[in-house]
């Protein structure tokens, strides 16, 4: 039991430690250190939100009778709707409202960084329901990959873009790629997936590695971004 405990504890270093240093070494504005926190409250605050809609999802799928008839399918669609569409359409209606209330003046590098945190909220919440009866193993690998993080990366990063470029079409891309990629890892490890044939667990494996390339990118990103004006400057002062 206290190896679990310092297994779970360890998980969540990596989404910590994340957030405060999004939170702390890009700006040292009170407004922006201020809209961080208020991410991050909506991050985990949206987990409700998602629990209901893919209860509901979940029930209208069960209506369908796939899950004996076709189980394959059926988790396919369980994995793809009810888990990875519900909880990042949430998290990105989360996301919207909060660049829509905020009196916070950002900037494009803050965009990025409003939806990883969000991510990060929701991920770490997730981190402990997932952790209920999980493996040691499990439970460490989902910390490492940070999965939540590089998907609100993604979202936010395609978001900004949009918004630099006046392309409305980048601000879905990159929803609909954490959609699938979300899907993808959620349904590859799924018992029936790997069934077609062993082989392809390591397709979860190779989707894990993504996750941490995303982080890394995260990093990467933000370390170039806060040098460039034009990804620091508040965007009501670039219309």
């Amino acid at each position: 039991m206290a190896l679990f405990i310092v297994a779970f504890v360890a998980s969540l270093i990596p989404f910590t430690a994340i957030y405060l240093w999004l939170r702390n070494a890009i700006r040292k504005d009170p407004g922006y250190r201020k809209i961080c926190d208020r991410s991050l409250i909506h991050g985990v605050l949206c987990t409700f939100q998602i629990v209901l809609f893919s209860l509901i999802c979940n029930i209208l799928l069960g209506l369908t009778g796939l899950k004996n008839s076709n189980p394959l399918l059926y988790q396919a669609l369980y994995t793809f709707i009810v888990l990875a569409l519900m909880e990042e359409t949430v998290k990105f209606i989360t996301f919207r409202k909060i660049l829509k209330k905020t009196d916070y003046r950002y900037s494009l590098l803050d965009v990025v960084t409003i939806m990883t945190i969000v991510g990060i909220g929701f991920g770490m919440i997730e981190s402990v329901i997932y952790a209920i009866g999980a493996s040691i193993p499990v439970v460490l690998v989902r910390g490492i990959c940070v999965p939540h993080a590089g998907y609100g990366f993604l979202v936010g990063y395609f978001y900004a873009k949009g918004l630099k470029t006046g392309n409305n079409k980048h601000k879905m891309t990159g929803f609909i790629l954490a959609w699938l990629l979300h899907g993808m890892y959620d349904f590859s490890l799924s018992e029936e997936f790997i069934a077609i044939n062993e082989n392809l667990m390591y397709i979860a494996l190779l989707l894990a590695v993504l996750g941490i390339a995303l982080a890394i990118w995260l990093i990467v990103f933000t370390n170039k971004a806060r040098k460039d004006e034009a990804y620091m400057k508040p965007l009501t002062e670039m219309t």
